[in-house]
């Protein structure tokens, strides 16, 4: 006797029609260009704030403003975008000197920008930073 082919219930057939918008939509959220979480690095210079609150060794966060800055040893000053490369998240931690992104996981270290925790593998995005007047300014033409 012939077998019967295999032929999905309904039941199958709809709860798979359920799942596909919300996987896509669950995708869209990983996107560097969406979800509530996307971030911008500056566009142009801004003032942080005063010189003296990055000391040497350490590191500071300026979420509103989506940068870190750290400061080395020697008092040179670095600065990076902290919008993550692995999905365009705003990461708005910094444990020491490495900064966490809340959507992944992934760590990156303050001082140069690496990635120290994937998914992320791309390092951050390097900003010009100064001190002016004893402030820092930091981002594209600083």
């Amino acid at each position: 006797m012939p077998a019967r082919p295999a032929v999905p219930s309904r039941r199958t057939v709809l709860r798979s029609v359920a799942v596909v918008p919300v996987a896509g939509v669950g995708a869209a959220a990983c996107g560097p260009d969406g979800g509530a979480d996307a971030a911008a690095a500056p566009t142009a210079a801004v003032d942080l704030g005063a010189e003296k609150e990055v000391a040497e060794g350490s590191a500071k966060l300026y979420r509103d403003h989506h940068v870190v800055v750290s400061r080395g040893q020697d008092g040179s000053l670095k600065a990076y975008s902290t919008v993550c490369t692995h999905a365009g998240c705003a990461i708005d931690r910094l444990e020491g000197t490495r900064l966490v992104c809340p959507c992944h996981g992934s760590e990156f270290d303050a001082r140069t920008g690496e990635v120290l925790h994937a998914p992320a593998t791309v390092p951050l995005e390097e900003l010009s930073v100064e001190a002016k007047g004893g402030r820092i300014v930091a981002g594209p033409a600083a």
